[in-house]
């Protein structure tokens, strides 16, 4: 026979479900937006737009998605944040 504590159980179980396949189906267009974000860094720093891979770029990719990926790329490009070092042309000079 069934008990009292079985339904409960069971209503628990499925509330907690539902729960989870609402957060879930809430997170994954966040989830997408941030692969796409790190997606484009890596493409950016690729093509040679200067943009230095670090764990803050990268991080700000993960959490701003495309519009974090697209401020660290203008952020490299006017020189503000985010450049990548080069060696300066007068070091491979000397000897």
């Amino acid at each position: 026979m069934v008990t009292t504590t079985e339904i409960a159980l069971l209503v628990l179980v499925l509330a907690l479900l539902f729960g989870a396949f609402r957060i879930i189906k809430a997170v994954k267009p966040l989830v997408v937006n941030a692969i796409v974000g790190v997606i484009i860094l890596f493409i950016a720093n690729f093509v040679g737009l200067g943009v230095e891979i670090s764990a803050v770029a990268v991080l700000v990719c993960a959490v701003g998605g495309v519009p974090g990926a697209l401020l660290v790329i203008i952020l490299a490009y006017l020189d503000i944040a985010f450049v990548a070092t080069m060696a300066p042309l007068g070091a491979m000079a000397i000897v």
